[in-house]
């Protein structure tokens, strides 16, 4: 168990290495805003080492003179920029993404180890004292600071005169404003220090600026001093009292406008004049943020003084920078009184930012692997002010996204929070991104689940303890680490140390979280639940630790490793709710639970309706309602639940039938259970009226929670169809109707937001009903005219609110309309309301330019989604002008980010890449260089997903590595990282520093002697994956190949020969993309879908293959055994193959445990179990599972054999392809969509080959059927007639004939039906693509001539029958071989 670690009073860590400590520094600076001049000095209270030489960190600054302890002395700097010389022949080497790659990893490793290298190396050898004199000096030690220590360290005053040259980065000048930011590093761009985060000490700060000037800075203010120059000029002196590391030093100075707060003396708002009304609505509340942790930690503020300042969004880095005691935000969270929308997202801002003064700043991580501990709390702080101020729905849905998001990503070693390879290798690099987000969402989540363990009491005792402890006067350092907070779980927490020894290594220590799919059936004999579950893991099982220096047992676990601790199944009866504490994290994957049912009532009721029914097998395929009223009345479950309380960072796939879902939305009051139930009900592969109208009338419940009724709105858009009438629309436009229209005059009624609520819901609804589709893709010409409407008729006279960000949601739903032929004419109509909108914007600015970037936006995706039509260079004109250096900030970024999109769609990645540089030099802010960047990185991730077979050439890739090493990037760390992070997307390469092996580093010869300055030079792993797409480059094409299918075959040959086959739930594939995202995630760039299911499903009868070779499919069809629905007990578990991104189908009627019920990514392992089935109710749809044994494979020529036995409902047949799902963008905008899921696809043609090459439905072959079986019986009767004919030669004869007869009429028939697929066998055949036609050998659905329902008697015995549902359906067994076929 660990131990609290001893500390003494007094004492001071020791620095590694035995280096300087700095013990105090002082820094005076005179500050001329006018001429853009720092001139001053630092004065450094140093312990020097025994070698004699301090090294500090210093960059762009001119250094005048050092004097110790009042003596000049001597002195080197190696300024690392100046360092740099060009080179025509440095990157000679680059020619492909890859090189670029290796390239990039050596450039940009080679910058983050110089920057740890002192620059500023200082001679500090004095032997002028005495030794009296020194043990005078040693003897001093009364002052309570380093009594300990004191004697063995030789102090000295180190002074530093200097002033900065180039103001570019760590301070920044902007007309009469200056400030600095805290980019990892860069404290060092503007005073000399040991920039570093172990390094902490206390400050005095003077700051010399005009009169008129204010200037703001860390500490508490003493007092100013105003001097008698012409003209004069003002003094700020600063004392912070706290150490604190040097990148916590901030400043700002400017003509402010100073707002205290009513409440507590000790908090200052600052903004520039024109702001400042929109600062005091903003920061009314603050007092209760602030009150709220004062109250919940038990101790007061740990500074003297709190000042929030707010500058130009130009200005800003980011949204964010922190200081100790201040924190600098981008004016653009600001809002008045009028403005709606922004009230959440800026008050989370601002709670976040004072949370990380306690956590983050006042206390400080030990180590970098303790950077989680400290970025959780301040999170979890956060949060905790969230539920008691913005309410309990607000903060569990924002924890419940945000823990989906974390599960979907959390598959590798770039997001375990505490290894060497994820924190201390990676230089910080860690905290920036996509990566840096999850990280943090894990943390928070972590730590909830601890205190979901230990309760609520226990871990603020635990929160009030490690504050107090840090203000205690006689510890001068306030550190935490992830071993004593371990040690305060188990003796404040009172958790137990064997619970302690599995919780940290496991969640912390590693990464992947838990994946549980679940599935049931009611034993009516026993009144008990039967509880079927499977355990699997987010982690990759491809990942290995062979390149990572981490430890191997916390690093690649194993799903059957487990976690600790107990899931909570909740049951909700008719006679009441119940918790069963009982499903185990650990042990085996597979789990059969017991769980009894309390509700005798419900027994007696189960056992009326079985002495007048009798069950067969066409109940199964009877329609949804009848069978949720009949499984309602026969077991008194009314629905049931997983991990209810969130106490694990799981994703969890229950299945359950309809009606029960149904019951979670309406009954159930918690905001998780009514999303979980939403999403379940929209991925229903049949969606019937009872789900429509359980949608529709939860949009409709004004009590429930505007989040969740947003999402059910979106699913009511999703299940709009032909097959529903479009009934989800008509129910979309009458909520609307019946809010915001004039019954009298059938127009819409003047604004009234009001009601903050239906202000929310009522907003999204003109986006939701723009995703509705018809069968051809395209939008309905009522939700055209829908939208059309409301744009024309908008009216604001009266509202006291403002409708920006109202007309903004109407116009950005116009971009996600889909024209027709009949609905284009009213596209002239939407253009020129937009064009209306964008000439009035222009006139009179409204909110942070939001109204002219929505039309920017949707003007950019009307011109790419009609690029046949309308010509791009139309639009790239009308858009450039938006890019004027005189207009708003983010009109301009957007407008720039509008022309990569078409310049990426007309010529492609190297032409927008190209001009990504461009605007890249032109934009000077800091913060629009990183926004660019940000939707590049999108771009190339679009790019692989596509699958591009386009060539990014050499010049490309050598301007991005100069840019990546040039002045540009050093000055913005968090755009080095992204142009990093681009070039490895480039090369399909994951987009982080981790799995870079630390041995056999290599770099071209070239390369290397132009870089003989670098001391490490990496690369990195060929074999490596990229987060968000597949890795795959041989497929120029959508089309997803059958090489992938052969590697699952592969993946599950490798399986112990004595287990069961694995099942699939192939219509489970067919999946729609994740739900719409939230404002919590809006940090992230949009992320467009990398997968391409619904362009696979347009050529259902296609599968493309790789270049050489093409891949005969032969199905047989075998009868299965009659089987009925109670004699299912020994039958394998359903269960999904393929990786983790698997999109789920959504849960249906059916129980069955592999059918998930949530639109999440999904984990699954490869290995097959064997376990007895639960029993379970079925769809009303047509079903089909496969099952995948006996793999073998073989070398390249010989003949590959695969079989899947496939067995199918024939009741319904689907006449079309799932919809899309509504959302324009996922969860997480980056998605992670690794190489596997190609292989779904794969699967989801074959799902999807039942059409054939006309477009039309299979469901003839149901209705051929009945014809099909009547001729097996006259042929069964005629061959017991004949039986005594065998040897007679005439009857010989007649047999041979006609056999004869039947092998010409099939030959004839096979080169009709070749004839008229001829153009859906190969739809890429002019690029000589090679593809695979699975409906060309399913001879027993083939439309040509009049064999369509026609079997072939030598390989296939098929009698379904019709009356035995899914008891009866036949087995098909798929035959693949390799073989060469010549092109036609």
């Amino acid at each position: 168990m660990a131990k609290p670690r001893k500390t003494k009073n007094n004492e001071d860590p020791k620095p590694e290495n035995s280096g300087a400590l700095v013990h105090h520094q002082k820094l005076c600076l005179s500050i001329d805003i006018d001429k853009r001049l720092v001139h001053g000095y630092t004065e450094l209270e140093i312990a020097v080492p025994e070698i004699g030489i301090v090294g500090l960190h210093a960059e762009n600054l001119g250094i005048e003179s050092v004097w110790v302890d009042g003596e000049p002395t001597e002195f080197e700097y190696y300024p690392h920029q100046q360092q740099q010389v060009e080179d025509d022949k440095r990157f000679s080497s680059v020619c492909s993404p890859s090189s670029a790659a290796d390239a990039a990893v050596s450039v940009y490793m080679s910058s983050l180890e110089k920057e740890l290298v002192p620059n500023l190396l200082i001679n500090c050898c004095k032997p002028s004292k005495t030794e009296s004199e020194q043990q005078q000096e040693q003897t001093v030690p009364e002052n309570g600071f380093h009594s300990t220590a004191e004697p063995k360290q030789n102090v000295r005053i180190v002074r530093i005169d200097y002033w900065i040259e180039k103001a570019e980065t760590g301070i920044h000048f902007r007309n009469n404003l200056l400030h600095t930011d805290n980019q990892i590093r860069r404290a060092r761009c503007w005073f000399p220090c040991i920039d570093d985060n172990s390094q902490r000490c206390c400050y005095d700060l003077e700051f010399t600026v005009a009169h008129n000037l204010v200037a703001v800075s860390t500490g508490f203010l003493l007092y100013q001093v105003l001097s008698k120059d012409n003209p004069p000029r003002k003094t700020y002196v600063y004392k912070l009292d706290v150490p604190v590391a040097a990148r916590w030093i901030s400043l700002a100075v400017a003509p402010f406008e100073i707002f205290p707060d009513h409440q507590f003396s000790l908090i200052s708002h600052m903004c520039l004049m024109p702001n400042l009304s929109k600062m005091r609505n903003t920061v009314e509340f603050f007092h209760s943020a602030f009150s709220c942790y004062k109250d919940y930690l038990a101790v007061d503020f740990p500074f003297d003084s709190y000042t929030q300042v707010f500058i130009e969004p130009e200005m800003a880095v980011s949204s964010l920078s922190l200081g100790a005691s201040m924190s600098i935000f981008s004016s653009q969270v600001l809002f008045d009184e009028k403005v709606i929308d922004q009230t959440i997202d800026t008050r989370a801002k601002l709670a976040y930012a004072l949370a990380r003064q306690w956590f983050g700043v006042y206390i400080t991580p030990e180590t970098p692997n303790d950077e989680w501990l400290l970025d959780g709390l301040a999170g979890f702080l956060t949060d905790f002010y969230i539920k008691k101020h913005l309410g309990n729905n607000e903060a569990r849905y924002r924890r419940y996204k945000a823990n989906c998001a974390v599960c979907k990503v959390d598959n590798g070693g770039a997001t375990a929070l505490s290894c060497s390879a994820s924190c201390k290798d990676l230089y910080g690099t860690q905290c920036i991104g996509l990566y840096g987000k999850i990280r943090s969402w894990k943390s928070v989540a972590v730590l909830q689940m601890l205190e979901k363990q230990m309760g609520p009491e226990s871990f603020r005792r635990i929160l009030q303890t490690i504050v107090s402890r840090a203000q205690d006067k006689t510890r001068s350092m306030k550190t935490l680490s992830t071993k004593e907070f371990r040690h305060f779980a188990n003796k404040v927490g009172n958790l137990e140390r064997p619970f302690l020894k599995d919780f940290f290594p496991r969640w912390v220590g590693s990464c992947g979280c838990p994946v549980l799919r679940m599935g049931f059936s009611y034993n009516k004999r026993k009144n008990m639940v039967e509880l079927a579950v499977l355990r699997g893991c987010t982690a990759l099982q491809t990942s290995t630790t062979s390149t990572l220096d981490i430890n191997p047992e916390t690093e690649n676990r194993d799903g059957d490793t487990g976690w600790p601790g107990m899931m909570s199944i909740r049951v909700y009866e008719l006679d009441g709710m119940y918790d069963h504490p009982i499903l185990p994290m650990a042990g085996e994957a597979w789990q059969l639970l017991e769980i009894q049912c309390h509700s005798k009532l419900a027994a007696r009721r189960f056992q009326k309706p079985k002495k007048g029914l009798k069950h067969d097998g066409s109940d199964d395929n009877g329609d949804v309602p009848s069978m949720d009223v009949r499984s309602n009345t026969e077991s008194p479950l009314l629905w049931i639940r997983a991990d209810p309380d969130m106490e694990y960072l799981a994703e969890v796939h229950f299945n359950q039938p309809v009606q029960m879902w149904i019951n979670q939305l309406e009954k159930d009051k918690d905001v998780i259970a009514q999303a979980q139930a939403i999403a379940a009900l929209e991925a229903s592969p049949q969606l019937s009226f009872s789900i429509v109208n359980a949608l529709n009338n939860f949009l409709g419940d004004s009590k429930a929670f505007w989040r969740v009724r947003i999402e059910a709105a979106f699913a009511l858009a999703n299940s709009a169809s032909e097959e529903t009438d479009f009934s989800g629309l008509l129910h979309l436009v009458k909520f609307y109707k019946s809010r915001r229209f004039d019954p009298d005059i059938g127009l819409p009624k003047p604004n009234d937001f009001h009601d903050f609520a239906e202000y929310f819901v009522l907003e999204a609804i003109p986006h939701a009903v723009a995703m509705v589709r018809a069968a051809d893709k395209k939008s309905p010409r009522e939700a055209i005219e829908f939208v059309l409407q409301l744009l024309k008729y908008n009216d604001n006279n009266g509202n006291p609110y403002s409708d920006v960000f109202w007309l903004s949601a109407l116009v950005q739903s116009v971009g996600e309309l889909e024209f027709g032929q009949q609905s284009i004419l009213l596209l002239s109509s939407l253009l020129k309301r937009i064009d209306r909108l964008l000439q009035f914007d222009s006139l009179m600015p409204r909110y942070n330019g939001i109204l002219t970037i929505s039309c920017i936006r949707t003007l950019t995706q009307i011109a790419l989604k009609l690029s046949g039509f309308i010509p791009l260079d139309r639009v790239f004109e009308l858009v450039k002008p938006f890019r004027d250096l005189k207009t708003l900030w983010q009109v301009r970024i957007e407008a720039s980010r509008a022309l990569l999109d078409l310049e990426f769609h007309c010529k492609g990645m190297d032409s927008a890449l190209l001009l990504f540089i461009k605007y890249l030099e032109e934009e000077h802010s800091l913060r629009g260089q990183l926004k660019l960047a940000t939707h590049v990185m999108r771009l190339c991730q679009m790019r692989d997903g596509l699958n591009s077979d386009e060539e990014i050439t050499s010049q490309t890739l050598v301007s991005m590595l100069n840019l990546l090493e040039g002045r540009t990037a050093f000055n913005n760390v968090f755009l080095r990282h992204y142009l990093f992070c681009i070039l490895q997307i480039l090369a399909r390469r994951p987009p982080t520093l981790h799995g870079i092996p630390r041995e056999n580093r290599t770099l071209h010869m070239s390369l290397t002697e132009a870089c003989n300055y670098q001391k490490n030079m990496f690369v990195l792993d060929s074999d490596s994956k990229p987060l968000d797409l597949p890795s795959s480059t041989q497929n120029p094409t959508p089309n997803l190949c059958l090489d992938d299918l052969r590697d699952a075959l592969n993946e599950a040959s490798k399986d112990p020969p004595d287990e069961a086959p694995v099942q699939v739930h192939i219509e489970a594939l067919n999946e729609a993309p994740l739900e719409k995202a939230e404002e919590v995630y809006t940090e992230f760039p949009q992320e467009a879908p990398m997968e391409a299911p619904n362009e696979v499903s347009k050529e259902a009868d296609t599968v493309s293959n790789s270049h050489e070779r093409k891949r005969l499919i032969k199905i047989k069809v075998k009868q299965s055994s009659a089987t009925s629905r109670a004699d299912t007990d020994n039958q394998v578990v359903e269960r999904s193959l393929g990786g983790r991104n698997e999109m789920d189908h959504g849960a249906s009627s059916s129980v069955s445990v592999d059918a998930p019920q949530r639109n999440f990514a999904e984990t699954l392992s490869m290995s097959n179990h064997n376990i007895d089935e639960v029993n379970s109710w079925h769809d009303r749809g047509s079903r089909m599972t496969a099952s995948i044994g006996s793999a073998k494979f073989l070398s390249d020529g010989d003949e590959l054999v695969k079989e899947l036995q496939c067995t199918a409902d024939s009741s319904i047949v689907y006449s079309q392809p799932q919809p899309e799902d509504p959302s324009s963008s996922s969860i997480i905008q980056d998605n992670n969509v690794d190489a596997d899921a190609r292989r779904y696809a794969s699967l989801q043609t074959l799902s999807v080959a039942r059409f054939d090459p006309e477009g039309e439905s299979l469901g003839k072959e149901i209705s051929a059927r009945g014809k099909e079986k009547h001729k097996s019986k006259e042929k069964k009767r005629k061959r017991e007639s004949n039986k005594g004919h065998h040897d007679d030669p005439e009857y010989l004869e007649r047999k041979r004939l006609k056999k004869e007869k039947k092998r010409r009429e099939k030959e004839l028939a096979k080169l009709q039906s070749d004839e008229a697929k001829r153009s859906s066998v190969d739809l890429s055949s002019k690029k000589e693509e090679p593809v695979v036609d699975v409906s060309r050998q399913i001879k027993s659905v083939e439309p040509g001539g009049g064999h369509s329902s026609k079997l072939e008697t030598k390989k296939i015995d098929s009698k379904p029958d019709p009356s035995e549902g899914t008891s009866g359906a036949p087995k098909i067994r798929i035959k693949i071989k390799n073989r060469m076929l010549n092109k036609s």
